[in-house]
């Protein structure tokens, strides 16, 4: 069966369905989603294990046209995220839109006809005028190549794939990395497992969370009153913004925060080996920056030990690290993250004259306009693509200001004609792409640590070097003298014209 569409949209996380939305508003119902799972949610479907929830306040990790008055904490737990996604589907009656359990494995763009070719994993064959890329960036655990590994035989899994069928009581655990999920699930099953065994290669800075819980009388103030929650919202995003100063050259903010979280860790830790452990010895924000009120209690409790020597290999029955210890575990927990820098689609994405989209970035390392659309490849719109990552604020934000864009190139893609394209220009792209690296060598992000923000060529392709009121601002309209305007009657003519 064959359908057509005006828009496509790839995936049914917070991108995808703001996507959809957005279009709904605007009055356009043509456009169809997406979704490899049975469910919307994306990340905040995936991610379910123990203490899962956002490090970004909750009235600000979420749409600013869909509020939701009603958050029960400062920062929201992963099921009231995930719901918040479904009630915006029925809000909004998008339900109906979404293909579910429905995995496009090729996308490839037909020049004569002006549209995109996408085909699912069965088969079924679909065309749109224009395809919104919003897979999102956090879909592949990482899981580093440890020597023996597979010689394991105990239960391994990673923590975006939590074995909930697994019961930890009592168990010898080893939590492998300490990143933003790993402060998470630390304190959650430190008082339930026999031994918690925490391998960490770089301590990260950790500040206070505060999470405290929102009365009924402050959700019935917002449901009455919403301007209060859009005040709230906004003081959040600006206190972020200020701290985003800190990682952009402002060294006055950045010792300030150093400061913070260096009482906050002599706060909770009293021995000095352990403090030395604990403390990071790189620049504030060169690594992600994490918030937590109950990670540096759970490592001083008698059952847990960090250690910080490096892992040597993987034996049959534990972990062996380079001092020469080798310790017994039942359990390997992954918490090290996920592969973002090279950005990884489950599928291929043929653009222009046969051009393979994953190809050329292996080349180049991952780069578009603005994080949304990419020479080659016309009238594809990415959705937190290429260097829209943020170390500061809420990437929902990021996310809105791209569908400002998205919204703005449809537009303008409907009044230059029914067969017309955009193309972005090589040199646009080129250009704006190097501005961006020569930006990120003013900022903590490139002063000297290892992190999943860099591609295997040291190259940051996830960041936005910049506050997010600059990327608004640059993402409010688009120049169509950024690109080149084509038509597919005039592509046919000059088909036909080289055939005789």
């Amino acid at each position: 069966m064959r359908m057509t569409y005006q828009v496509a949209i790839i995936g049914a996380g917070f991108a995808g369905l703001g996507a959809a939305i957005r279009l709904t508003l605007s009055g356009r119902n043509s456009f169809i989603v997406f979704e490899r799972a049975n469910d919307v949610g994306g990340t905040w479907r995936e991610n379910t294990y123990p203490g899962c929830a956002c490090d970004v306040p909750s009235h600000l990790y979420s749409f600013s046209f869909a509020p939701n008055p009603n958050w029960s904490k400062a920062y929201s737990p992963q099921p009231e995220i995930h719901r918040y996604l479904q009630q915006c589907v029925d809000r909004f009656g998008i339900r109906d839109r979404i293909r579910f359990n429905t995995e496009i494995v090729s996308t490839v763009w037909l020049e004569e006809q002006a549209c995109w070719q996408l085909t699912d994993g069965r088969g079924t064959v679909t065309t749109a005028r224009v395809v919104v890329a919003a897979i999102g960036p956090l879909n592949r655990p990482s899981v580093p190549k440890l020597p023996g590994l597979d010689t394991f035989m105990g239960t391994t899994f990673h923590s975006a794939r939590w074995n909930h069928s697994y019961d930890l009581a009592g168990k010898r655990v080893a939590v492998i990395g300490t990143g933003a999920s790993a402060i998470q699930i630390v304190p959650e099953i430190a008082p339930v497992v026999g031994q918690l065994t925490v391998f960490q290669r770089t301590a990260p800075y950790v500040t206070p969370r505060n999470n405290r819980s929102y009365a009924p009388w402050q959700q019935r103030l917002y449901n009455r009153v919403p301007t209060l929650q859009q005040l709230h919202r906004g003081f959040f995003y600006w206190l972020n913004e200020l701290f985003g100063l800190s990682f952009m050259g402002n060294d006055v903010l950045n010792k300030v925060g150093t400061a913070q979280a260096r009482k906050h860790l002599e706060s909770q830790i009293s021995d000095p080996e352990l403090r030395r452990k604990a403390w990071p010895t790189y620049k504030m924000g060169c690594k992600r920056v994490l918030v937590s009120d109950d990670y540096y209690p759970a490592l001083t409790r008698p059952n847990v030990e960090l250690v910080t020597d490096r892992i040597e290999a993987v034996t049959p029955t534990g972990i062996r690290t380079q001092d020469g210890a080798e310790r017994p575990f039942d359990v390997l927990i992954f918490s090290t993250g996920f592969v973002v820098a090279d950005i990884y689609l489950n599928q291929t994405l043929t653009g222009r004259n046969g051009r393979s989209l994953l190809g050329e970035w292996a080349q180049t390392g991952a780069q578009a306009l603005l994080g949304t659309t990419v020479s080659g490849f016309p009238n594809l719109l990415f959705l937190m693509g290429p260097n829209t990552g943020l170390g500061h604020n809420s990437v929902v934000h990021m996310i809105e200001s791209q569908l400002n864009y998205a919204m703005d190139y449809i537009q303008k893609l409907e009044q230059v004609g029914d067969d017309a394209f955009l193309d972005v220009k090589p040199d646009v792209q080129e250009r704006h792409n190097a501005d961006l690296q020569q930006q990120l060598t003013g900022t903590v992000w490139a002063s000297g640590c290892q992190s999943w923000y860099m591609n295997e060529q040291g190259r940051n392709t996830t960041l936005w070097p910049a506050l997010t009121v600059a990327y608004r601002k640059r993402t409010r309209r688009v120049n169509l003298a950024d690109y080149t305007i084509e038509h597919a009657h005039q592509v046919q003519e000059a088909s036909v014209s080289s055939m005789k």
